[in-house]
């Protein structure tokens, strides 16, 4: 009996580690954004937080943990979005003209340039949170077209050649234009037409180079 009456109560208990985990993460990242990387320390973070350190500490060992933990969470959506668009076997030309207008509307955010200024900016000094950043992000977006690319060149649907170099090229034309413009501070904000744009532009080169 006592077994059971502690269950419910192991769960709560959980469920507000969790909470109180997801709470020092959504802090963290807008203390990194803000102070960036450098000046960040895990005592301003546990005072942003209403927290000790130790409690802090408790949950990520390290300032580089707590930036992973920071840089999984704002990625984990997009990246389970991405692998239910690339679907086996869907269309080859469908597929990669919504995964160029999804990734471009991704990217041009006002979230994601931030956290691309601040890993540009800071990664010289600190090539761990760049090597963070690339694994989670590009790596892993490379990787998944990648593996949608070979599927569909093994199938006729795109000319043979190598996956990663060919999913290389389009995350690169989809990044050249209006994402670099915003990392420059040329432009403040990109709409749904110049999204398009983008989007239709990358798709169309790439199709063309890739046609079977």
């Amino acid at each position: 009996m006592n077994m059971d009456e502690d269950k419910p109560l192991l769960s709560r208990r959980e469920a507000r580690k969790l909470d109180r985990r997801d709470a020092i993460i959504g802090v963290a990242r807008s203390y990194f954004l803000q102070h960036g990387y450098a000046a960040t320390t895990m005592s301003g973070i546990a005072a942003a937080v209403g927290g000790s350190k130790a409690t802090l500490w408790s949950y990520f060992p390290s300032k580089e943990a707590l930036f992973e933990a920071v840089l999984d969470q704002a990625t984990l959506d997009f990246r389970r979005e991405i692998i239910s668009l690339l679907k086996p076997g869907s269309d080859v030309e469908a597929t990669l003209r919504s995964f160029c207008r999804r990734f471009i509307e991704k990217v041009t955010s006002a979230p994601s340039v931030s956290l691309h200024r601040l890993i540009h900016a800071e990664a010289g000094r600190f090539p761990e949170i760049g090597e963070i950043f690339y694994q989670r992000a590009p790596n892993t977006m490379t990787r998944l077209l990648g593996d949608f690319i070979d599927m569909a060149m093994e199938q006729g649907g795109l000319r043979r050649g190598d996956p990663r170099q060919a999913a290389k090229l389009l995350i690169a034309m989809c990044l050249y234009n209006n994402h670099q413009q915003l990392l420059l501070g040329r432009i403040d904000l990109v709409d749904a037409a110049q999204i398009e744009a983008d989007a239709d532009m990358a798709a169309n080169v790439f199709l063309r180079a890739y046609a079977p």
